[in-house]
């Protein structure tokens, strides 16, 4: 092994930390870099003699130790976003991740973004009052929309979070679901609590939702009302009509602003029916006051082994 093969960390501490629980994150990087690694006290060791993977890991190593410093563990998605950005040459782009991040007050964590674009998006939502983010599933679009939303409730710049989706009915109409309108829409809103309790506690989300300042529905109850000192997130967009889009964009009130999410590649509505999301951002591209994302795949953060069973169905197709 020579000795420029071998890697010390400030302590090891953060080692432990590094290498993940039952060593999964070594595990992931020996697959990213296509290397053996050997830990040893607060040393890694790299079984080559390839002078760019261990420039490359040493990076990587430091890049970790400095999220470690800002008090985020080093999980998978994280690494893979730091192997990614640095293995296509761009040492700026793990900067720009700690640059724009996200702390909910009273939740205890930070919230990085994984991708340029996602740092983007989060500094787009800082700067604009209505952000369009059109993406594949899996990009982060809502995830990040409603950790932001909550940090604005919580920092009090916005008093009340509203998340609305529109129910689009796929093979059984909801008149025939068993349970009463509540039991029948809850199926489409689950989604958003998910992302909700990954980020505070079952118990806060019940807290803000007594209090009013959280309120999740379906998009048909927005009608007639004015948002005021809110913050909107539509998800599910691509599923809205032309005339539901308009009707939501003019419920924005004073103080206000609107986060619209969607998937413009699952479109579920019937085949004569134009996609308000499609149809919005084509008409308001030119409005300097909002801003239009589109994710790609590239921006997808997802586990190894997804990646190759989403590998194995292409290749089969």
């Amino acid at each position: 092994m020579r000795e420029k093969a071998r890697i010390v960390l400030g302590s090891e501490e953060n080692i432990h930390e590094i290498c993940g629980v039952n060593d999964k994150n070594i595990s992931l990087m020996e697959e990213l870099l296509g290397v053996k690694l050997y830990v040893r006290g607060n040393e890694i060791s790299l079984d080559t003699d390839d002078a760019n993977k261990y420039t490359l890991f040493k990076s990587m190593i430091e890049q970790l130790e400095d999220f470690i410093k800002m008090g985020q563990e080093p999980e998978t998605d994280l690494i893979m976003a730091i192997h990614k950005a640095l293995n296509s040459g761009d040492k700026d782009e793990p900067q720009l991740f700690k640059k724009q991040h996200i702390s909910i007050p009273g939740a205890g964590k930070k919230i990085y973004p994984k991708s340029k674009n996602q740092a983007k998006y989060l500094d787009a939502i800082d700067t604009h009052e209505i952000i369009f983010s059109a993406g594949p599933a899996g990009t982060g679009k809502t995830f990040l929309a409603v950790a932001k939303a909550l940090q604005a409730v919580f920092s009090r710049t916005h008093k009340r979070l509203v998340i609305t989706r529109p129910v689009v009915e796929a093979g059984e109409s909801l008149g025939y679901l068993p349970g009463d309108l509540a039991q029948k829409i809850n199926p489409y809103l689950r989604p958003i609590y998910d992302s909700m309790w990954h980020l505070i506690t079952q118990e806060g989300v019940k807290k803000l939702e007594d209090s009013g300042q959280l309120e999740i529905a379906p998009l048909a109850y927005m009608r007639g009302r004015t948002l005021a000192e809110s913050i909107i997130i539509l998800d599910e967009a691509q599923n809205t009509t032309r005339e539901q889009m308009k009707m939501l964009l003019t419920r924005l009130g004073a103080g206000s602003k609107l986060i619209v999410t969607g998937d413009i590649t699952q479109i579920d509505l019937p085949r004569k029916k134009e996609s308000g999301m499609l149809h919005a951002i084509e008409l308001m591209k030119h409005i300097h006051e909002i801003c239009i994302m589109f994710f790609t795949e590239q921006d997808v953060v997802r586990h190894p082994l997804v990646r190759k069973i989403i590998n194995a169905y292409e290749s089969e197709e």
